[in-house]
């Protein structure tokens, strides 16, 4: 950079470190910042990423349950996160399986972390395994460009196993306050819509604005099905866009998850392999093969 810089770390940086204190203690994390947008990634919990910021301002749904390596029901430790990814053996609600499935606890395994002047590049490998039963693998790479305004997530599922398995996946995108917040919209070209129960559907003219939080307000959630991979949030009053694109091919549903409730304001984007409840379908991946899954979020100003 002509002389002006002498440790990269002026302009990005990655940093890992072990947190050790209160409910967190424990967790391996990345911290990623491209001098732009800083994300944090969880090695703990599939690589997952704990929280994103642009310019300083925070992006990501934070749960009251914060961050925590201990294995305790799903309410009490869903900790929303940027990115929650759910499968690979159930999503949603399901008799016999844990809420959202049992992959976000699977810790990583980092064969790659990288800052310099290339990027920031951060990959894992993530195993679902049992004694004679499945061995799925899944390879993420997780990139950004120095200065620029988006993160990449790319996973690619194999099966290593010698029988076909039946695999779902959900990434459950989560938005927070100031990002989310009272005047906020959401864009997209929605070909169908299906709110998920009574609740829902009363309130579906309402779908894309984002209202301030009231207390004891019912979550609203619908299945949606896009004309364009992509769908935007965008925040006049805080000066931002947050757009989410995804593939389309390997991800052919989407969910939209609205929680306008004090103290639980969150908006999750949740790109994913099947509708939920009375609709889940698994897929199948045969012996070898193997399918590659992305989702780009990128943040601007206005």
């Amino acid at each position: 950079m002509d002389g002006k810089v002498s440790n990269f770390n002026q302009v990005a940086s990655l940093r890992r470190y072990t947190l050790t204190n209160g409910t967190g203690a424990g967790l391996e994390v990345l911290d990623c910042d491209n001098g732009n947008i800083r994300f944090l990634l969880n090695a703990s919990k599939a690589l997952d990423v704990m929280q994103v910021y642009h310019q300083g301002k925070n992006l990501s749904f934070i749960s009251k349950n914060g961050f925590t390596k201990r294995e305790i029901p799903f309410l009490n430790r869903f900790e929303g996160g940027m990115v929650y990814t759910c499968g690979l053996d159930s999503v949603g609600g399901r008799e016999g399986y844990e809420l959202h499935g049992s992959f976000h606890n699977i810790p990583a395994e980092i064969v790659r972390a990288e800052c310099n002047e290339q990027g920031i590049v951060v990959e894992a490998v993530m195993r679902e395994t049992a004694l004679f039963g499945a061995n799925l693998v899944m390879r993420r790479k997780i990139t950004a460009e120095i200065g620029g305004d988006s993160l990449q997530i790319e996973d690619t599922l194999s099966n290593e196993g010698y029988k076909e398995e039946n695999y779902c996946l959900l990434y459950h995108i989560n938005l927070g306050y100031p990002m989310l917040d009272d005047g906020a919209k959401i864009i997209a070209t929605v070909d169908e819509c299906e709110p998920r129960n009574e609740w829902a559907k009363t309130n579906q003219s309402t779908m894309y604005q984002i209202q301030s939080p009231e207390p004891n307000q019912e979550e609203t959630c619908y299945f949606l099905k896009l004309q364009k991979p992509q769908v935007c949030v965008v925040n006049e009053r805080l000066g931002k866009t947050f757009t989410l694109s995804y593939s389309q091919d390997t991800l052919p549903c989407f969910v939209e998850w609205k929680s306008m409730v004090s103290g639980d304001y969150a908006l999750g984007l949740e790109p994913c392999t099947t509708k939920l409840d009375g609709h889940f379908n698994y897929k199948i991946i045969q012996p070898q093969q193997k399918i590659q899954f992305r989702i780009v979020m990128q943040v601007k100003n206005l």
